[in-house]
């Protein structure tokens, strides 16, 4: 048992890291090539290697949709088509500074989670849960305006990419959320075949794109410059991530696993100053608070959750003795 916590407390960490390294070396490729070529390229092998996985694993049986294309192709487009096409697409646009921004954002996956929760199920958070968003939503606040919400919101140079990221954002938790209508899938399965449903999705998108004269196709001397940067981000945080992080969750639970994800921010700020971006103090504070938010309200969650339990043990306790 605590080998299996440990293997999944390593997944979930090589996951978050691999998520925050991935902003700094998508940036460094999108100075050749544009993000959408970058993106199916990238996807298109990881969904090769993860039909190989599959069926080497769970057989051909595995490919059966039993009825659930529909829903399997939304979620799989919400994440694989919503997400990677608008998150770099959106950091691309923004430069240097996008780098931060998209890091900072994916790291809020577990707060906007709450409030859609709250919206589309009636899941009321607890007020404490609430108080963290909003501290939370100060600390991207101070990422994306530097202080100076009034020139931001203003500046439609920097409102529409910042906008276009977080649209992608909330396309991942969807994608997250809609997995429990598979929660009898194994996890390679429905990483699996969302992903080759949401990638085709993507590669019809940018092959329109390409049509009608918006998107350049990338020459194979683009690609082979790009190729390091492709290759890492095929194996972390295409592959490895995305296997590594539900099967941690699975390990850990969503409760205990979600506290990996504060290594995003904290990974891509490391990189960034190494690669010599100046972080602005806004940067500094703003990634702080976000954390601060995630780690108290799961504490948080974790005592309610422990309380509940004692109290359910004592009514059950009673239930006998009478």
């Amino acid at each position: 048992m605590k080998n299996n916590v440990v293997i999944g407390a390593l997944l979930c960490l090589v996951a978050s890291i691999s998520w925050g390294a991935m902003f700094p070396v998508a940036n460094h490729a999108f100075q050749y090539i544009d993000p959408f070529y970058f993106t199916i390229i990238r996807y298109g092998s990881v969904t090769v290697l993860l039909i190989a996985i599959l069926f080497w694993k769970e057989g051909i049986q595995a490919f059966r949709l039993e009825g659930r294309g529909l829903p399997l192709w939304f979620f799989g487009s919400m994440a694989f088509a919503v997400y990677n096409l608008l998150i770099f697409w959106g950091q691309d646009l923004l430069g240097e500074s996008g780098v931060m921004l998209a890091s900072i954002m994916e790291s809020l996956m577990p707060m906007i989670s709450i409030v859609l929760l709250w919206i589309f199920k009636r899941n009321q958070p607890h007020v404490f849960t609430l108080l963290c968003v909003f501290v939370a939503f100060i600390g991207v606040s101070l990422v994306i305006t530097k202080g100076d919400i009034q020139t931001f919101v203003t500046a439609t140079s920097d409102f529409i990419p910042a906008l276009f990221i977080f649209i992608a954002v909330v396309g991942w938790v969807v994608y997250t959320i809609g997995g429990n209508q598979f929660g009898d899938w194994s996890a390679l399965r429905y990483s699996t075949l969302s992903c080759l449903l949401g990638t085709a999705t993507a590669s019809a998108i940018v092959l329109a794109a390409t049509f009608l004269g918006h998107i350049p196709v990338p020459t194979v001397e683009t690609i082979k410059i790009v190729s390091p940067d492709l290759l890492f981000m095929i194996i972390f945080p295409g592959l490895i991530a995305l296997l590594g992080w539900n099967i941690g969750i699975g390990i850990l639970s969503p409760l205990n696993g979600i506290l990996f994800i504060n290594f995003v921010p904290v990974t891509t700020l490391i990189i960034s100053i190494v690669q010599g971006y100046k972080i602005t103090s806004f940067d500094m504070i703003g990634t702080i608070l976000i954390i601060v938010s995630l780690i108290s309200n799961n504490l948080f969650l974790r005592l309610h959750q422990k309380k509940r339990t004692a109290f359910s043990l004592r009514k059950q306790s009673q239930i006998n003795v009478s």
